[in-house]
């Protein structure tokens, strides 16, 4: 690239154009972080987070993930005031969250994190099976224990969500590059002092690497540390069934599935349903793979024996989504041991988008330097090296 090197030097420059991207950026230009630079290989959103499901909720057994959710789901809530766009829209439907869960370990865990929340100040009630089915007409009921319900909950858009976090940061004077690929880490000794891409070099006090399942290789190519995460390719099916799936019904969380199957309303008639285990580690730049059909007979099983009348249900689309996993499915969050001016914020194992508002503000508040809202040490990198875990009660997975 050519040009004074004024203009290639920038204050803070962040890596991604995902919906946390876009939220670190809008909010290190929120709290005076001076010139920002936004860039990605693709468009914004383009990557995981059009994969999305895209559920809000505040329902974890790590409780740290219950305070990030809580405080994202404020932002979701107000989210026009909060960007100060009258015109800006998250996509959200207030439908609450159900999980539902069996006599068993898992439904005790199901109980002992409702407690949790509402020690926490979270309107998350413990409910009887005729109050389940009041909230969803569809839900079967037989071999169920235990039922809580969120009704501050729901689901968004994270395209939209994202897409606006980017317009919201354009007028605060962000600057964003899109299809610009970024090959290394420019570094002087221990500091990162900008970035390498095909148009040359751009240099920064600071850069925010929030590159999603390409982290990995962005990081250790250039900084040689480990970086402990792997791409999961997971399974999203839409479902339509005679009795559709209302928009007025909660997100469901089944606990008491053998897959431990999440679901919500879709296209206001179809139920969009996915497994809860882990998934396939697969090469991040693959593009979308075919759903086998074995996969799709199995989890409409289990929908099925969950939901009146989707035993006659038919499948109106599949696709695939990226998840970035690390060994306890919970995110890094803060600097990288070792390294100055750098700020990572990778392994959000499908908690991404819920905690997106969250997360952004943070990551830039550590990246200025400033006292972050809730402290990011559960979250630091070495707590891997350490055995310090962020593992709850339902052990390693999405739901945490």
């Amino acid at each position: 690239m050519t040009g004074s090197a004024g203009r290639d030097s920038y204050d803070l420059i962040v890596v991604g154009a995902g919906v946390v991207g876009c939220s670190v950026a809008w909010h290190a230009a929120a709290l005076g972080a001076g010139r920002v630079l936004l860039v990605d290989r693709g468009g914004i959103a383009e990557g995981t987070s059009s994969q999305s499901s895209s559920i809000l909720r505040t329902h974890y057994s790590v409780k740290e993930n219950v305070e990030l959710a809580r405080r994202s789901w404020s932002v979701f809530t107000g989210f026009r005031d909060y960007l100060g766009d009258g015109e800006a829209d998250c996509g959200l439907v207030r439908c609450g969250y159900l999980i539902v869960g069996g006599d068993d370990a898992r439904g005790e865990a199901v109980r002992a994190s409702l407690a949790q929340q509402r020690a926490m100040g979270i309107r998350a009630d413990e409910i009887d099976a005729a109050q389940a089915r009041a909230l969803l007409p569809l839900l079967r009921t037989d071999d169920l224990a235990v039922f809580g319900h969120e009704p501050d909950a729901g689901y968004a858009d994270a395209y939209l969500t994202a897409t606006a976090f980017a317009r919201a940061a354009r007028r605060r004077g962000v600057e964003i590059r899109q299809g610009l690929r970024v090959d290394a880490l420019a570094t002087s000794g221990s500091r990162v002092t900008g970035i390498v891409t095909g148009a040359g070099t751009y240099s920064a006090a600071t850069v925010v690497c929030v590159a999603n399942v390409w982290t990995n290789r962005l990081l250790e190519s250039t900084t040689g540390t480990t970086i402990p995460l792997v791409a999961e390719r997971h399974e999203v099916m839409a479902f339509e069934a005679p009795a559709p799936y209302l928009p007025t019904y909660p997100v469901l969380k089944d606990m008491a599935s053998r897959s431990m199957v999440y679901a919500r309303c879709y296209g206001r008639t179809q139920l969009l349903a996915s497994p809860g285990l882990a998934g396939q580690v697969t090469d991040p730049d693959e593009g979308q793979a075919d759903v086998p059909l074995d996969t799709v007979a199995d989890l409409g099983e289990q929908v099925a024996a969950r939901l009146e009348t989707f035993d006659e249900a038919g499948v109106a689309s599949t696709w695939t989504g990226l998840y970035d996993v690390t060994p306890d499915w919970n995110p890094v969050l803060g600097p990288l041991p070792g390294w100055s001016g750098l700020q990572v914020g990778f392994g959000f194992s499908g908690h991404g988008f819920k905690l997106s508002p969250a997360v952004g503000r943070l990551l830039a508040q550590s990246a200025l330097g400033l006292p972050t809202d809730v402290p990011l040490g559960p979250y630091r990198f070495e707590r891997f090296a350490e055995g310090a875990l962020l593992v709850g009660r339902y052990g390693r997975g999405a739901v945490s």
